[in-house]
Order: C-alpha cells, then structure tokens, then sequence
C-alpha cells in the first residue's frame, strides 16, 4: 500500500512538471510570435507596405541570381564580365610607371635621406587629375598657399606629438580642446562654465565617418544604459551620408531610410514621425546633404525628438564652416544647430571649409551626459586603465595643430568671407542652369550652400523631349577635364563648389552648354563610364548587387 501511494505522489509530481514545462513551452512560444508580430508591424510602419514589398523582391531576386551563379555557364560569363572590369580599373587607376620607384619589400639597405627625398619628387610628380584649376567636384578644400606654409609650421613644431599622451604633449592636449570649443562656439552650444559642469561638449576625430560613428555609438549606449533599448533603432533620410549605414553596420543598429520631397529634397517628416517606435534611439537631418545640397527641416525634426525624448544628429560635415556664416555673408539660412532646442549633436569636418589638413573632424554634443557613451573605457587591462575619446588610441597631434592653426589663422573674417565667395559661386551655377539650360536640365531643390545637383528633366521630371541624359553629360564633362560626381535616384551629376571653383564658374557652364549640345546630338546611346556603371545600376533588379562587387574590386586594385 505505500508503494502505491508513493508511486501515486511520483506520478502526480512528474505530471505536474511536466504541465509547468509545457506551459512554459507555450509561454515561450507565444512571446516569439508576439515578438516577431511586432518587429513585423513595426517594420512595415516604418518602410510602408510598397517599400516592403520591393525589399522583398529584391532579396528574391538577389537570391535567385545567387542561384543562378551556382550554373557553371553563368558564373564564368558573369566571372569574365567582371575580371574584365577589374582589369580595366588596374590599367586606369594603378597603372606601371617605369620611372617611378617601386618598393614592394624593404630595400635590403635604407636609403639616403636625399634619395628619399628624390624619390618622393618622382612619385609627386606622376600623372594625375589637375586640381588646381577647379575642375575637381569637392576633394580638394584649398586655403591657399599661405594655409599650406602654416601647415608645414605646425607639423614641423608637433611632429612626434600624441594626445593620448596628455602629460607629455600639453600644448597639444590645449590646442585639441580648444579646436572642440571653437567648433562648439560656431555651433551655438550652451558652454559650461567650468570642467565640473555639464554642457557642450565634444571630441575632434579623423573624419566625418568617424565622427558619425562616434555619434551613433554614444546614442546606442545611452539608450542601453538609461532605458534598456537592446535593439535599436534610427530613422535618417535616404539622402543622409552613407556614414550612418556604416555606422548600422558596425554597431547592430537596425536603420530606416525615409524618403526626400522630390521637389524640395528635404526628409519627408510625416514618414519619419511614422517610423517612431519604442526601440527608436535618434533621428538625423543633414545640413546639407551631399547628394544635392539641400537642408532637411531640423526644426521639424527637433519637435519630433522633444515629443517622443529622442536624439537628435545634425550632419554638418559638408557644411562646417559655411552653414554657419550664411546669414553674417548675406544669404538666406535656415535653423540648423544647438539653438534648435531637440539638436543633442552635430558633426563638423573641420578639414573642409575650415581648410584644416586632412584627418580633422569635430563631433560636437549638446552635454557631456551623451558624450561619455561615446568614450571607450577599459578598467581591467593589464596594462593599466585604457580610455580614448573616440576609435583610435594614439593620434597625430601634428594634423590637430594643423587644425588649431588653420582655425585661428582664418577666424570669423576669413570664413565669413570664403563663405561668401564659395556659396556665391554655386548660386551663380544654379541660376546659369536654371536660365540657359531650361528644358534640358534642371536644378533639384533648393541649395542654400555649396552644393548644386542638376539632372536631365526627361529623367528627373517626365516633361521634356529626352534631351540630355544626364549620365552622358557627366561622360562628356569628364572628356573636357570636369571631373562632377554622379548621384542615383534621381540620376543627377552635382558639383561640390570650393575656392577653387569661383574663378572657374563660366568655364563650367560653358563647357556644360557644349556637353549638353553634343549630348543631344547623339544618334545613339553613349558607352562612357559613368553611363555604363549607372546604367547597370538601373536597368536590372542585380544590378546593384554586380555594382557592390565591382566596387569591392576597385577597392582591391588601390591595393595592387
């Protein structure tokens, strides 16, 4: 009889195991599906149901030429295609100079400093793209001769100096905070008034990329630390700086691209407000863009990041130290930095308009309360306590003196000033396009700054007679030395206006005239390089996939 009753108590607490195990089984999976349900729902808000459904044809479609490259035939077509690409790449952009010293393993004895020096002449002196009569599209932010001479000053004086360092390099600890607050200044953060106190706040960095990394970094910390957000989320316009999409990447933040105004080419904002959800960590304008220059509604922005406590990145890169100076040059503006109560960030590359040397950027915070998500800290190391202010560790306080120096050697005359001639000068190109261009091209947007896109008004607008394809212009400026980048969506070519542009304005729009004249001339479709490598991009659902890897193996030939 005990047996019984034991075996009984056995059974009934195994069987209501295993009702607790299958209850949380059933827990389990309904909390997946409602998990998914709303990740589902949440997505589709945020992409709309036609974007949704292009998406996933795409992947299909990239899925089945996937497919298709399994065929041995396909692959070795495809395969050849794109070996034939590479080795046209190779020959334009790593070609073989016979003259030219080539050191491909360490000499087996170090050479002379005069020898050095003569080789560096010979590879100097190498065929390149002429930059100096402004026919080059932004690259190259020139201050002049006399910016040059400071340079070299300041790299001579700080040559082996390193900010991590701080104690042995004191003039280059001062010089990298005061770059940050007279960046913080121009962009109208409130200060703090002593290092315990919070307020602006900021870090200089090698780049714009980096200082949109840094950015998105500290917003996905903060949103971790202070409100238990593991899968975030930020909301930036299509037209934003491919930075973010890296910063997406590198960081697991998942992010929604909404669409510009085809007329004004500012982020829709009834769109953006509809991609809010609770996982949603920051929003980001850009100030201006660098497809077609134009300013997204910050202030619009700053009310949806005050209503639902979002962050809130300004991208000012591209517009460094021209956006702030437009109104004491005389041109319009519009609202765009710390005075807009929701803007918590904003990036400036200093080596822009602030014709700093290359590797020299500010990321600039509303407070130190976010800044310090974006600092790397590591107490349990080795080799002592480990703490940098963005993502390297040692960094060239030479390229930070250069800044410093360049910063105060310009000052609010100096860049007041180039602003007035550099945005002078895209306003003269977007007015000669408007006029002697109607009906061939036209203008997107409105560019405030230093940016003008323009495009073919068949392919952009659908009202004209097929006139000029855009693509076909580019192939043609390039042949007469114009070296504009191409935009996709809408195809458009755009020039980025630098000092070295203002003295060039009407040969552009001279040479522009004789391009679009030749271009409708054609009897048949052009076969130059930007037509065939955007056209791909358009014509077939995989051409962006073939574009990917041809641009993978342009990064592979820089190498060769």
């Amino acid at each position: 009889m005990a047996v019984d009753k034991t075996t009984f108590a056995l059974a009934r607490m195994l069987s209501s195991e295993l009702v607790t195990l299958q209850s949380a089984k059933t827990a389990v999976f309904w909390y997946l599906i409602l998990r998914n349900f709303v990740r589902a729902v949440r997505h589709l808000r945020a992409r709309g149901l036609l974007t949704a459904a292009r998406e996933a044809y795409l992947v299909l479609v990239r899925k089945g030429f996937a497919c298709m490259l399994l065929l041995p035939s396909v692959r070795n077509k495809v395969q050849g295609e794109l070996d034939q690409v590479t080795l046209d790449l190779a020959s334009k952009l790593a070609p073989k100079f016979p003259d030219a010293p080539t050191y491909t393993a360490l000499p087996d004895k170090g050479l002379t400093a005069a020898d050095v020096s003569a080789a560096l002449a010979k590879l100097s002196d190498l065929p390149r793209t002429e930059w100096e009569g402004g026919r080059v599209s932004g690259a190259v932010y020139h201050g002049g001769k006399d910016m040059g001479d400071i340079w070299r000053d300041a790299f001579s004086r700080f040559e082996v100096s390193n900010p991590l360092h701080a104690d042995v390099f004191p003039g280059v600890r001062k010089m990298d905070s005061e770059v940050v607050s007279m960046c913080l200044s121009m962009y109208r953060a409130p200060l703090p008034a002593s290092v315990i106190d919070d307020g602006g706040a900021g870090t200089t960095t090698s780049g714009g990329t980096e200082s949109i990394l840094m950015a998105c970094k500290a917003y996905r910390d903060r949103a971790r630390a202070e409100f238990g957000i593991t899968e975030p989320e930020m909301i930036v316009p299509v037209s934003v700086h491919a930075a973010f999409g890296k910063a997406a990447m590198y960081f697991g933040i998942k992010i929604h691209h909404i669409p510009v105004d085809k007329k004004t080419r500012q982020v829709q904002i009834a769109k953006v407000r509809r991609a809010i959800n609770a996982n949603t960590i920051l929003l980001v304008g850009s100030a201006p863009n660098f497809p077609d220059g134009a300013i997204d509604d910050i202030s619009a922005l700053s009310d949806l990041a005050v209503k639902y406590r979002l962050g809130l990145h300004v991208d000012c890169c591209l517009g460094s130290f021209l956006v702030p100076f437009l109104e004491r040059a005389g041109y319009p503006t519009v609202p765009f930095d710390f005075r807009v109560p929701g803007v918590t960030s904003i990036s400036c590359d200093t080596h822009k308009y602030g014709f700093s040397p290359k590797g020299s950027s500010c990321i600039m915070y509303r407070s130190k309360s976010i800044r310090k998500y974006a600092y790397s800290v590591t107490t349990t190391w080795p080799g002592g306590v480990y703490a940098t202010p963005s993502m390297s560790g040692s960094r060239p306080g030479a390229l930070i003196a250069g800044a410093w120096a360049s910063l105060v050697h310009m000052g609010i005359d100096g860049y007041t000033q180039s602003c007035r001639e550099i945005v002078g000068a895209a306003k003269r190109i977007a007015d000669g396009v408007r006029k002697d261009f109607a009906g061939d091209l036209y203008v997107l947007g409105d560019p405030l700054v230093s940016v003008v896109a323009f495009g073919s008004v068949t392919e952009g607008q659908g009202n004209g007679k097929g006139c000029a394809p855009i693509y076909e212009v580019g192939d043609r400026m390039s042949k007469m030395g114009w070296h504009l980048n191409a935009l996709q969506d809408p195809p458009a070519l755009h020039i980025a206006c630098t000092r070295l542009t203002v003295p060039a304005v009407d040969d552009f729009l001279r040479d522009l005239r004789l391009a679009v004249d030749e271009v409708k001339a054609l009897e048949e479709p052009g076969k130059g390089s930007m037509v065939m490598l955007y056209g791909l991009g358009t014509g077939s659902a995989v051409g962006g996939q073939l574009i990917g890897e041809m641009a993978t193996r342009y990064m592979d030939v820089l190498y060769a």
